[in-house]
């Protein structure tokens, strides 16, 4: 078997239908959009939910409950891993994260995994640090500092 001689398995392949190319072809003229209507006119889009002018469903049902979503307390993580891009006995912060592009947004504060494994001696200045980051630093020969 060559490259050229290759052809799709049976029925992988199907041919789209040709709307709006005559009589014949059994979707001409109005190209199965039906005769008149809002669906019928070009440039036609419905926003999701729209129920043709009724109250949508999720206006209709009522709203209960309280959601403390908005007050959750959000951390911005980093693993122990990732700190092997700073040098030997350097301090690293949370400016210094945002600089070098490992945190993007702070959001409340920076969080310490214990992911991977630390190689270097680094002070570390987060807001929380969990209970295997924190070993593994200070086996590094490192130190925790929580802000």
């Amino acid at each position: 078997m060559k490259l050229h001689e290759l052809k799709p398995s049976l029925g992988s392949i199907k041919i789209g239908k040709r709307k709006g190319r005559g009589i014949g072809s059994g979707t001409g003229k109005t190209a199965g959009r039906g005769e008149n209507g809002q669906k019928s006119r070009s440039g036609y889009s419905r926003k999701f939910g729209f129920e043709g002018g009724q109250i949508p469903l999720y206006r209709r049902i009522p709203k209960r409950g309280f959601s403390n979503d908005m007050f959750k307390v959000r951390f911005a993580t980093i693993n122990v891993s990732d700190l092997n891009m700073f040098e030997d006995k350097s301090t690293v912060t949370p400016e210094l994260l945002k600089e070098s592009g490992l945190v993007k947004n702070q959001l409340n504060g920076i969080k310490v995994l214990g992911n991977g494994t630390l190689e270097k001696n680094v002070t570390v200045k987060a807001h929380q640090f969990s209970k295997s980051a924190k070993e593994k630093i200070e086996a590094a020969g490192g130190k925790i500092e929580v802000i």
